[in-house]
């Protein structure tokens, strides 16, 4: 029985959950480790020694210890798959690598700014990360009406780096109903086998009327 890939997480975070999701997405057997955030515990010693800007998420995979949640995914692809989430090709490399930084620039300074106002209390400026999301949903929404995934007709890690705060967007009140390509395009995510969500918070639209 393999030993399980420890991974220190806390579930309404979306860094996290990608590293959850691309786990189950690879079969990978996995334990699940709190990291309760609320309370300060990513800011103290013995996580820190983990990962000393203390965020989640962060893997021990029988003592391989990494950080950032898309170093996580080209690890996990690098080791357990054969190319299909992590193409080899120069020109698809390129392109995964592009929405890589997608994920980390305007993905999060857009739609999980946004839900970072809402669900976590963020000093953000709401209308500013608001319109920001839209500017992102707009572009990727015209980029899948020509494919099936972000880079062509297979999944790879950039759908994965991207799909949860995309599909929890409307938690941070970004709306995704003029966006079909976009909707689609999370169906489709949602229905690949090992497929797991994460958790919906009653934040921004899906607050209780």
């Amino acid at each position: 029985m393999p030993t399980p890939i420890k991974l220190y997480n806390f579930p309404k975070s979306g860094h996290a959950h990608r590293i959850e999701l691309m786990l189950s997405l690879l079969q990978l057997p996995t334990e699940l480790v709190f990291v309760d955030l609320a309370k300060g515990a990513h800011k103290q010693p013995d996580f820190l020694a983990l990962n000393p800007f203390g965020q989640v998420p962060v893997i021990d995979d029988n003592g391989v210890i990494l950080a950032d949640s898309n170093a996580i995914l080209v690890y996990l692809a690098k080791t357990y798959d054969e190319g299909r989430w992590l193409p080899e090709a120069p020109v698809p490399a390129a392109h995964v690598q592009r929405w890589l930084s997608v994920a980390a620039g305007p993905l999060a300074y857009g739609p999980a700014a946004a839900r970072l106002v809402t669900v976590f209390g963020a000093s953000f400026n709401s209308e500013e990360v608001i319109a920001r999301a839209h500017t992102l949903l707009a572009l990727m929404d015209s980029e899948l009406a020509k494919s099936t995934f972000l880079v062509g007709d297979t999944p790879t890690i950039a759908d994965v780096a991207n799909y949860s705060y995309i599909a929890h967007a409307p938690e941070g009140n970004v709306s995704l109903e003029a966006y079909a390509h976009v909707q689609a395009w999370l169906a489709r995510i949602e229905a690949l086998p090992g497929f797991v969500g994460m958790p919906h918070t009653t934040a921004g639209l899906h607050a209780a009327r």
